[in-house]
């Protein structure tokens, strides 16, 4: 069986409620990339459908995941609007030796849960998963507080995530990621032309 008969069967199994959470994170990434602070109630109910889905198929790492993107979510609609109340549009960027040292920080502690859960769970990916999850926590982040450089890091970790779930046979997943990367690319361009034009910009 070829993959593209795997990804029509897989499409063919997902439920409503599944294909309602794929649609509105689409729709939180492309609103994002135009700063529209609807992304924010999209994110909210998609990370809720999957904090039920996951729960529902025992990932219980993936539904704690989730639910940390749901309180985000919360955070990120109430600092987009205190920023817009204050500052519009207000795009920041860190500087380079932060970035580094976040990468420096962040690496090793992937790599330290990927093997710290070596003794619970018989995976080979298990350093690529952390890895992901980890980046992607501190990059949620860096999106509440609109630094254009969180583009970046989506481009990376939507790479890795989509090599991921091809791996490990999710290939509708890793196709919607592969997607991701072309919503990143286009948020970064969004999101730097703005950060151009705003003279309130920092950093």
């Amino acid at each position: 069986m070829n993959w593209l008969s795997v990804v029509a069967q897989q499409w063919a199994a997902q439920s409503n409620w599944e294909l309602l959470a794929v649609v509105l994170a689409l729709g939180y990434v492309w609103l994002a990339a135009r700063q529209s602070i609807w992304c924010w109630p999209c994110a909210l109910v998609s990370t809720a459908i999957y904090s039920w889905l996951f729960w529902e198929h025992t990932l219980p790492l993936q539904t704690l995941l989730n639910l940390y993107y749901l309180v985000m979510a919360v955070y990120g609609w109430w600092h987009w609007r205190a920023m817009a109340d204050t500052e519009p549009c207000q795009v920041q960027k860190r500087s380079g030796w932060y970035h580094l040292s976040a990468v420096l920080l962040l690496l090793p502690l992937s790599l330290a849960i990927g093997w710290s859960l070596k003794s619970y769970f018989n995976s080979e990916h298990l350093y690529v998963d952390a890895l992901v999850t980890v980046f992607s926590l501190f990059t949620t982040y860096l999106v509440t507080q609109k630094v254009l450089e969180n583009w970046l890091y989506w481009l990376v970790i939507n790479s890795f995530a989509a090599w991921l779930y091809w791996q490990t046979g999710l290939y509708l997943t890793a196709l919607l990621f592969v997607g991701y990367l072309g919503f990143a690319l286009y948020g970064y361009i969004k999101w730097r032309s703005s950060y151009l034009q705003d003279p309130h910009a920092v950093g």
